[in-house]
């Protein structure tokens, strides 16, 4: 059955410096400037595909927060519930890979506006108001103790408001080293209340405390049948599985699995790789698009697959492809469209 409401995506947003072209931050002379966030980044790309999405956030009261929220509203995102406030906004820096060398991030967020905000700055009870779904993500609580607060804020209202929840793991061990933090038990606590995931076996082993492998479709479906008898609430487990050739050139395939169902997609090479970066916020808007239409597992497995190989031929972190690029997609095409 297909879910009516707004999307209503929570998480701090970031700004984004990286040198022109393919360079090394050693080499630059300037640094182009872009807007993300991996809650954001969904929320843009559930927009550009006709859903009414919102953004729950807060950014400096300051010339880089206006840019934040600029860039959001223009894409189509309900911005009525970003809240502003004092402080820094948060940046990272990325130094785009070629050929064998990886792209490369450095963060550069600590004391941000958001992650020192209080949970009183949102109005959550506003913005889950009719909505069909709260988004967010392990990148949150990882920020450290206020981060947390913030993550169960949130999962607390939109259970309040009786609005189901969809948790991205999006584990970044960096964030986490960087304070005393049990990433297991916090994030155990957020996903119990989650009835969709966008995880893959590596986050169902964190989860659980038990190796789980990624070789083969039966060992996957045992760590989601793992994670479906810890999680009562869970009802559907979304993940790609990644093969790196080169900067360039991945090899990726998509799965989906509900309780009763399961579908994996054959694997697709990505080539010619512009931007990495977003292309899992773009798969787990790719899942949501046909989740929220009442899609089955192969229909949001193949539609995530195809949004994120669509992500990596795009700049920046923000998947704006519409719906009718979205539908015309093929992974053999290229061709101009006339």
């Amino acid at each position: 059955m297909s879910k009516a409401g707004a999307v209503v995506c929570f998480g701090e947003m970031l700004l984004r410096l990286s040198p022109p072209g393919v360079r090394m931050i050693v080499q630059a002379q300037a640094l182009e400037m872009g807007v993300g966030g991996a809650e954001a980044n969904v929320a843009a790309g559930l927009a550009s595909l006709g859903h009414e999405a919102r953004m729950v956030t807060l950014l400096p009261a300051s010339p880089l927060g206006d840019k934040a929220r600029s860039e959001l509203g223009a894409a189509g995102v309900d911005i009525r519930y970003v809240a502003r406030g004092p402080g820094r906004m948060g940046l990272y820096f990325l130094e785009p890979g070629a050929g064998l060398r990886p792209s490369s991030i450095t963060y550069d967020r600590a004391g941000s506006a958001f992650a020192q905000c209080d949970a009183g700055a949102f109005d959550f009870a506003g913005a889950l108001e009719g909505a069909a779904l709260l988004h967010l993500s392990g990148i949150t609580p990882a920020l450290g103790p206020n981060g947390v607060a913030l993550a169960r804020a949130a999962v607390a209202a939109a259970q309040a408001a009786d609005v189901p929840i969809c948790f991205d793991g999006n584990y970044r061990a960096l964030l986490w080293d960087a304070w005393d933090s049990d990433p297991r038990a916090i994030l155990t606590e957020l996903v119990g209340a989650a009835t969709v995931l966008i995880g893959n076996h590596r986050d169902i082993s964190l989860l659980l405390g038990k190796a789980f492998s990624g070789d083969g479709a039966e060992r996957r479906r045992e760590a989601v049948d793992a994670a479906f008898a810890a999680f009562p609430n869970l009802e559907l487990v979304a993940s790609t599985a990644r093969h790196v050739v080169s900067s360039d050139h991945h090899r990726i395939a998509a799965r989906v699995d509900t309780r009763a169902s399961k579908h994996q997609t054959a694997e697709i090479d990505v080539t010619g790789i512009v931007d990495r970066i977003g292309t899992g916020d773009a798969f787990a808007t790719g899942v949501l698009h046909q989740y929220l239409q009442g899609g089955d597992a192969q229909a949001m497995a193949e539609t995530g697959l195809a949004l994120a190989a669509l992500k990596h031929s795009l700049p920046g972190d923000m998947c704006l492809i519409g719906a009718g690029e979205l539908a015309a997609f093929s992974s053999a095409g290229g061709d101009v469209r006339r």
